[in-house]
């Protein structure tokens, strides 16, 4: 199994989730909130060449200067996920050899850029996510129900609360 980039997105955002995702049960089509999303990828940033998959595993919002990965996202409300989400995308292109790789993640609600580092932490860490995921994968039920704020907007609330 290839593990992508929202799949670490998911990781971080709730895991339950991430199980519905990872056994094709996908709520986002009927999501206001993702089509926003969508909307604000679409219409941002439009002299980029956009939505670049590499391996038919990582999508990479766009690469500027050929060299400088760029992220979007529409809000820093759940920031972390996102983090970590490119964090991945930098490890996954350094596993392939790729070099020096630099990221941002760019929020142009509010018109501001976040520089990200892939520590050597870090790799550690997205090694470890990496089993976690696959270990998921393996389950026959979804995780417990996290039951935080943000499972108010999330596109899956009605399969864990209804």
């Amino acid at each position: 199994m290839n593990i992508t980039g929202i799949m670490v997105y998911y990781y971080f955002i709730c895991q339950k989730k991430l199980w519905y995702f990872m056994n094709e049960i996908n709520m986002e089509q009927n999501s206001e909130l993702v089509s926003i999303g969508k909307i604000l990828d679409e219409t941002t940033y439009s002299r980029e060449k956009k939505g670049i998959l590499i391996d038919n595993t990582i999508n990479i919002d766009f690469i500027k200067n050929g060299a400088i990965l760029h992220e979007i996202k529409k809000t820093k409300a759940i920031e972390e996920a996102g983090i970590w989400q490119i964090k991945y995308y930098m490890y996954y292109l350094e596993k392939r050899g790729v070099k020096n790789i630099q990221a941002k993640i760019d929020y142009p609600l509010i018109r501001e850029s976040k520089e990200i580092i892939l520590e050597d932490d870090d790799r550690n860490v997205l090694d470890n996510i990496e089993k976690n995921i696959l270990d998921l994968k393996q389950m026959d039920n979804p995780p417990k129900l996290i039951n935080e704020k943000i499972c108010k907007k999330c596109a899956y609330y009605d399969l864990c609360y209804v």
